[in-house]
């Protein structure tokens, strides 16, 4: 079987290959991190024949987590969302690339910064193997072999027995009384026998079922049971989960330890988290921490909402224990993605912070949290083809960016396609867009506590290039981070041609063609919600 090693780096990946066979592993060159490395990685994997990749975790000099830890984490993360089924494995590594360095200048041949990547990658690969090898050695075999072929043996007997034509012997010298007696003494062994065999099966599988519940080694020191960590993502399933569990030999089997849960926690969704588990745990004790979520305490889970402003963002991370100059000053940050190339320099991130829940160790900036999410948007905004579609309706990625917040502020999922069309309506015929949700955020911006725009014919009149009430266009920037619907309702608008909407007081979207009908619909429908404070 062919193993590909990694060495994951923020410009190169360095590559190197194995085959157990061999168990020799040899650097193959390496991948730039361009945004083409996954379609890349995807292909390597198919021309190799192989999904079990390697990748090395960096560790201090101290053997601690690192920054980089996490970015190899959410690095792998991504692979297996390329890469289906694959399976993915980790080498602690520290030094790697010096090391590295020094065989290539003690080789005397002209060599580059990939070249010392890829040779990095077949390191951490052969120690894998080396590593893998011992543990080989040492690692108790699974019992449920054993009792399972014992289990088969006693049926198979029993049945062969059953089916075995009956031996015919001529009696010649019993008595009637005798051969009565002999059938009464067979007809009551043979339920007897019978159930004893049941009795046995019945031991068996009771016995298979816990021995198979039963911790990897129930003896444990830190070397056959070091800390081992497992990450839980957003939208694995519990099929999922418990293979890995099996494939790190975490657990002794998945299928037993899926009866467990649904016997054990039936009302259990495992949570997404980062999880420290050793093989001295048991298959109930690894089901219940999953039931119960992380407790990591190096580790803290933060989720932004889709619609969420970066006023509501910045109050969850002061609540974090963040610093407010921190924040502000990662808010206002240059991040090196491509969906921010039309970010007007110095803006917020307002809009860019893509809806999601995220894992990070406590050590973790306010940069270092905001990069994970740009880079999950960045992935969206590919994945989707936002730039081009926002392209082919006369706007740039921060300009549908800013429409799609809008579009989020103001409907439902499935009003939002509709809502769209009438915004894209008004800015091709150079209407102002009407929106009362941007005059709140110009509010929100301005006047938080409504001290001095305490009306909405003052607030409607405010000074704001977000006050798509007085004044044409687009305002200045999004007015928040908005979801992957409202995206692509700003991609993707219905095929009307309507230039007016309400949100009734009964929660229903109101359209209309012209002026008059609107206002109409308005005196109809919205007697309450028309009039709420902004």
């Amino acid at each position: 079987m062919k193993i590909i090693g990694l060495d994951v780096g923020e410009k190169r990946i360095g590559v190197a290959r194995a085959d157990l066979s061999t168990k020799i592993a040899v650097p193959v060159g390496y991948i730039e991190v361009d945004g083409t490395e996954w379609e890349k990685l995807k292909k390597l994997a198919f021309l190799n024949g192989t999904k079990f990749f390697v990748l090395g975790r960096p560790r201090s000099n101290e053997g601690n987590e690192t920054k980089q830890t996490l970015f190899v984490m959410n690095f792998a993360k991504k692979l297996t969302e390329v890469i289906p089924d694959i399976k993915i494995r980790y080498q602690d590594e520290s030094l790697t690339s010096v090391e590295a360095e020094s065989r290539l200048k003690a080789s005397k041949k002209p060599y580059e910064k990939g070249d010392i990547d890829a040779e990095a990658a077949s390191i951490i690969l052969q120690d894998f193997i080396e590593t893998f090898s011992e543990s080989a050695q040492v690692v108790n075999p699974k019992p449920t072999n054993l009792v399972e072929k014992q289990v088969k043996k006693t049926i198979l007997n029993a049945k062969i027995a059953a089916e075995k034509p009956k031996k015919i012997v001529k009696i010649a010298t019993d008595t009637p009384q005798k051969i009565i007696k002999k059938a009464r003494m067979k007809k009551i062994l043979t339920p007897i026998i019978i159930v004893l065999i049941l009795g046995l099966l019945a031991a068996g599988a009771v016995f298979w079922y816990f021995e198979s519940l039963s911790p990897v080694f129930k003896n444990c020191d830190d070397n056959r049971c070091p800390d081992t960590e497992f990450i839980v993502s957003e939208g694995d399933s519990i099929d999922q989960i418990a293979e890995r569990l099996d494939e790190m030999d975490l657990i002794r089997s998945s299928f037993f330890f899926k009866i467990n849960l649904k016997l054990n926690h039936p009302d259990a969704s495992l949570k997404t988290g980062i999880y420290t588990l050793d093989k001295g745990m048991s298959a109930d004790k690894i089901s219940t921490i999953l039931a119960e979520g992380s407790t990591d305490p190096n580790v803290f889970s933060f989720t932004i909402l889709p619609g969420e402003t970066i006023f509501n963002i910045k109050k969850k991370l002061l609540e974090h224990g963040y610093r407010t100059e921190e924040i502000d000053e990662a808010l206002h940050k240059d991040y090196n993605f491509e969906v921010l190339k039309d970010r007007p320099a110095g803006s917020s991130l307002e809009g860019y912070l893509f809806g999601e829940t995220h894992e990070f160790y406590n050590t973790a900036s306010v940069s270092d949290i905001f990069e994970v999410f740009l880079k999950n948007f960045d992935t969206v905004a590919r994945d989707n083809n936002l730039a081009e579609k926002f392209a082919e309706k006369g706007l740039n990625l921060h300009q549908g960016i800013t429409l799609a917040s809008i579009v989020q502020k103001e409907a439902h999922s499935a009003d939002q396609p509709t809502v769209a069309q009438v915004f894209l309506s008004r800015l091709a015929a150079g209407y102002p867009l009407g929106s009362d949700v941007t005059v709140s955020y110009a509010l929100d911006v301005i006047d938080p506590e409504r001290k001095t725009f305490n009306n909405n014919a003052d607030a409607l009149n405010v000074d704001s290039c977000y006050n798509t009430r007085k004044n044409t266009g687009l305002p200045c920037g999004p007015i928040s981070n908005p979801g992957l619907n409202a995206l692509q309702a700003v991609a993707n608008p219905t095929d009307t041609n309507y230039f007016y909407f309400l949100t009734g007081d009964d929660g229903k979207m109101y359209y209309s063609y012209t002026e008059d009908e609107h206002n109409q619909k308005a005196r109809d429908y919205c007697q309450v919600l028309c009039n709420v404070s902004l």
